[in-house]
């Protein structure tokens, strides 16, 4: 479907653009949907910022997602099996390595202000939507005038999981078998800390020259 991050955002973008020029925001999740929220940022004359939380997984299976943490703020949702102990340990951790990516990626800049805005979160794929959803719980406690959730490609349990929490779900692509976020692009290579930190500094310089 995709040939690469970059085109998929091409093609996004116009689906978003009545929010052109508005007062929102387009926050990345880092790393893969960078690339993308770039793209949607520039054509949509909006500043860059990104999601910073992670998910955190089952003990049993790290891919399933109990719930997600920033550096303020957690959203677990209980689960047989999942003591306390390892939740804490798991939120301890995570938050340890979102404070390495924010001073990499943000350096002494603040977390993003989303407070009356309209907030864009892109990735460049869903497959359960269990972060975003955990993401979006959290955002809401910040008050955004509206979430609006952008990915090229996603599941269809993770397009209906999403539709009944954010305000809008845009999606390019939803396929009937989806086997994996990667499989619709030809070129899905791993994004690197250094193109992230090249993506928002030409985000950043973009906005002080309009």
């Amino acid at each position: 479907m995709f040939s690469n991050r970059i085109t998929a955002g091409i093609q996004l973008a116009p689906l978003l653009d009545k929010y052109k020029g508005q007062n929102a925001i387009v926050l990345g999740v880092p790393r893969g949907g960078v690339p993308i929220a770039y793209i949607i940022a520039q054509t949509l004359q909006l500043p860059l910022s990104l999601t910073l939380t992670k998910k955190i997984g089952h003990p049993d299976n790290e891919e399933y997602a109990v719930g997600a943490v920033s550096l303020t703020d957690s959203y677990i949702v209980p689960h047989e099996n999942v003591s306390d102990a390892y939740l804490q340990k798991t939120i301890r951790n995570a938050r340890a390595r979102l404070a390495e990516m924010q001073r990499l990626y943000l350096g002494n800049q603040p977390p993003a202000y989303v407070t009356g805005k309209i907030v864009i979160i892109v990735d460049d794929g869903i497959a359960t939507g269990n972060t975003l959803l955990a993401t979006i719980k959290m955002l809401r406690k910040k008050h955004p005038e509206k979430i609006v959730v952008a990915a090229p490609i996603a599941s269809k349990a993770a397009y209906e999981l999403l539709r009944r929490t954010a305000d809008e779900v845009t999606v390019l692509y939803i396929p009937e078998i989806f086997i994996g976020v990667g499989a619709f692009y030809d070129d899905f290579s791993e994004v690197s800390d250094q193109e992230v930190i090249k993506y928002l500094r030409a985000a950043k310089n973009s906005e002080a020259t309009n």
